[in-house]
């Protein structure tokens, strides 16, 4: 029989992703007012590795990714899915979304996205969120699964990933 264990806190992250005309430090001002400081915000980049959110939210889309100083429970990640759905409803333009968040949680070990959208590799958190390794920590750095997104396979967005990891574990250690 195996010995339960709690599990450590984890580091939140978001991919935000915006329409043309959308003004960072109103989506900054929401995300930090629900979720706290932010301690790794990367430059925006241009998003045009899938056209999946063209027809909701139009073309030239900017992307970035960011973390949380805070450290979470993974147990939250659920509500935390839930949260950035309300906050991406405070930017609708005419029911279409001009905001799309995207949390997850990073550890030592791996990054975990949540996700409304069911799939093989998706484990149900609850409330109608999914849980999906997206990247797993081997060899040194962030390495992608099979169905990772096309961004997160980017050499920049895993070097990203990397220097939140270092942090992270530099707050663990802070933690005791």
């Amino acid at each position: 029989m195996g010995i339960v264990k709690t599990h450590p806190p984890v580091k939140l992250i978001c991919a935000v992703t915006v329409a043309p005309g959308i003004t960072w430090s109103d989506v900054e001002a929401s995300l930090m007012r629900t979720f706290g400081s932010m301690d790794h915000l990367m430059d925006w980049y241009d998003f045009h590795h899938t056209d999946y959110y063209q027809e909701e939210m139009g073309r030239g889309l900017k992307k970035r990714m960011l973390s949380f100083q805070a450290l979470q429970l993974a147990d939250y990640l659920a509500e935390i899915k839930l949260a950035t759905n309300y906050l991406e409803r405070e930017f609708l333009d005419g029911g279409r979304r001009r905001v799309n968040l995207d949390p997850g949680y990073l550890t030592a070990a791996k990054l975990v996205l949540a996700t409304t959208k069911d799939y093989s590799h998706r484990i149900y958190l609850g409330r109608g969120i999914f849980g999906d390794l997206h990247l797993r920590f081997e060899g040194g750095r962030f390495r992608p699964q099979a169905w990772t997104y096309p961004d997160y396979r980017e050499p920049f967005v895993l070097e990203f990933f990397n220097r939140v990891r270092q942090t992270y574990l530099q707050q663990l250690g802070e933690a005791g």
